[in-house]
């Protein structure tokens, strides 16, 4: 078995019954402080020779399938007209085939023009999902993102123009306790600006081997309690202002409180369900529990 036979594959829980096609390898970024996803996996480009047989082995068991996610971290990475030629490639084996999605990184964002994220959206890529992560630049400094938040919302608009749909991200308490206000506020004035088809919201997870992690073992970073995570995401909801319906979902595994709903016409809702919980947690012992990933 070869290493990248070993390697944990991740994609969206919305394509979970896709076909995952590796197109690359790892995240050509992977940098990211808080992020131990790709951190031991060497950024590949995968050959189309590699692509392809994968392609033709699939289409021999489900030559019905309508769904692929193009994976790894960034598949965007890799030049249009690469991107176009697999993407040909999957509509000719698989022709009931309705969408195609990928991670988008924002700097390989930035580097598409206009008239190629259009031909990539004609082509089939119906959503692009975007680690927003916080819109605050101190925050996006500290996790070594690689773009500014005026960056972040430049490639949000660029998707969204080009007609392709949008899945953004972002991470609860990623700013710790020194950020927790300017990341609530300068993160809901991004997600305002870019307007998103879809928001997702998860809490930071600290994992093993990150530099995240070192620093908080340092006392350099200091995490948010449960109820300070509930206190940032009602700070963050009260600010959410976007321009169109917005399918909104706070219920991954790493969230205290899942919610769901459509922004804004759900917000009042979101907020009193926040607020309850907020109630709960005054004399709970969660006011003090720090988010754990191994306790799942």
């Amino acid at each position: 078995m070869s290493s990248e036979d070993r390697d944990v594959i991740y994609r969206p829980p919305s394509e979970a019954k896709s076909f995952i096609l590796r197109i690359t390898r790892g995240c050509s970024h992977n940098k990211c402080t808080f992020c131990a996803m790709y951190r031991n996996v060497p950024f590949q480009i995968r050959s189309m020779e590699k692509i392809e047989r994968e392609i033709t082995q699939m289409a021999k068991f489900y030559p019905e399938l309508r769904r692929v996610f193009l994976a790894d971290g960034n598949a965007l990475v890799l030049g249009t007209d690469k991107l176009l030629a697999i993407m040909e490639r999957l509509h000719a084996a698989f022709p009931m085939l309705t969408r195609i999605t990928c991670y988008g990184a924002p700097k390989d964002i930035l580097r598409k023009t206009p008239a190629e994220l259009a031909a990539l959206q004609s082509a089939g890529l119906k959503i692009v999902y975007l680690g927003i992560e916080s819109g605050d630049d101190g925050v996006l400094t500290e996790i070594n993102k690689g773009v500014t938040a005026n960056e972040m919302i430049t490639a949000g608009q660029k998707v969204l123009a080009a007609g392709i749909k949008l899945s953004a991200m972002v991470i609860l308490g990623l700013g710790g306790m020194q950020y927790t206000h300017s990341h609530a506020v300068n993160t809901a004035r991004v997600i305002n600006a870019i307007s998103p088809t879809m928001l997702g919201v998860l809490s930071l997870a600290i994992f093993d081997g990150t530099p995240l992690k070192e620093a908080v073992d340092q006392g350099k970073f200091v995490p948010l309690s449960t109820r300070e995570g509930m206190l940032e995401l009602k700070e963050m909801l009260e600010h959410i202002d976007v321009q169109q319906p917005c399918i909104f979902r706070c219920n991954h595994v790493s969230n205290f409180l899942p919610l769901k709903g459509i922004l804004n016409r759900d917000k009042p809702q979101l907020l009193a369900d926040v607020q309850e919980v907020l109630e709960y947690l005054k004399d709970s012992r969660y006011n003090q529990q720090i988010f754990n990933p191994k306790s799942f």
